[in-house]
């Protein structure tokens, strides 16, 4: 990739690493389900009235919206709100690149590579160590481990998706899925929190709280999927999809610096595993099968 697009990419992992903390902040404010339905909403209005549908079915961007909205969305948030600090969430959700391969596998008939087996191992290792470290003082506990890789796979079944839609513009895939996501993510927050608790979030939501929805819809899910896929269609996947080994190190890091989130051995332990599992793996699709 030429600097600029390099830099481009570094800029889309970045802000997904550091938009953990980001949600942390959100959620101080939000109830996880209201907090998602305002991101899905806003990430669809007012762009899908100058933005035009992508051509693929509606079955397919209902599916996706769904899924990302209440499945990876909706369950990251519930996780984050009091059972998993912003660090160990980016490092967690990445199970979904291994979900994703295993998916591939049986849908697909996707058949793996010799190395992608170690590369498995590594990062179950990995989220061994986090489940095995589990209390109320380390910041996370089980549900919220649970409820994490719960949004790992169901951004897998996103991925498999998107696979099938092929080449459609990203931007237009993003905006008009989006409703489909608020919509359902609306009810749960109703459901959940009753209409009076959701109303007065919303009237007493600060402007770090608002900042923290327009950073989720407009930075996060429109310019951060939008230019990420606007690079793989420019390059192979093997030169851009590297850049988001850096992921959970932006995140890890932002949560330490703005959330004084701690970094004990057994963390980073589990960082190294689990991100030496998508290293592992991320060689072993770069040669060929």
């Amino acid at each position: 990739m030429p600097p600029k697009h390099l830099l481009l990419a570094l800029a889309v992992v970045a802000i997904w690493g550091t938009n953990f903390v980001v949600i942390r902040w959100g959620l101080d404010a939000f109830a996880p389900y209201t907090f998602a339905a305002l991101r899905y909403t806003f990430s669809f209005l007012p762009f899908i009235f100058f933005i035009p549908k992508p051509a693929m079915s509606w079955g397919k961007l209902a599916a996706f919206g769904v899924l990302i909205g209440v499945g990876q969305f909706g369950l990251l948030f519930w996780a984050m709100r009091a059972d998993i600090t912003p660090g160990l969430a980016s490092l967690v959700i990445q199970a979904q690149v291994f979900f994703t391969i295993g998916l591939s596998a049986v849908l697909y008939r996707d058949r793996l590579k010799a190395l992608q087996w170690p590369a498995f191992a590594l990062a179950v290792g990995g989220l061994a160590i986090v489940a095995s470290n589990v209390s109320s003082n380390a910041g996370v506990t089980t549900f919220g481990v649970v409820l994490v890789i719960g949004a790992a796979l169901a951004w897998a079944f996103c991925n498999l998706i998107g696979r099938a839609a092929g080449r459609v513009d990203a931007l237009g895939f993003m905006v008009w899925s989006s409703p489909f996501a608020a919509v359902p993510l609306w009810m749960i927050s109703l459901l959940q929190n009753g209409a009076p608790a959701v109303g007065t979030s919303l009237a007493h939501a600060g402007v770090v709280a608002w900042l923290s929805v327009a950073w989720q819809a407009v930075g996060n899910t429109l310019f951060g999927y939008g230019a990420w896929n606007w690079l793989l269609a420019r390059h192979d996947a093997s030169s851009v999809t590297p850049t988001a080994l850096l992921v959970p190190v932006f995140g890890m890091t932002a949560s330490t610096l703005a959330l004084h989130e701690g970094l004990p051995m057994w963390k980073l332990g589990a960082a190294a595993l689990v991100m030496g599992g998508l290293a592992v793996n991320l060689v072993a699709t770069r040669r060929k099968a």
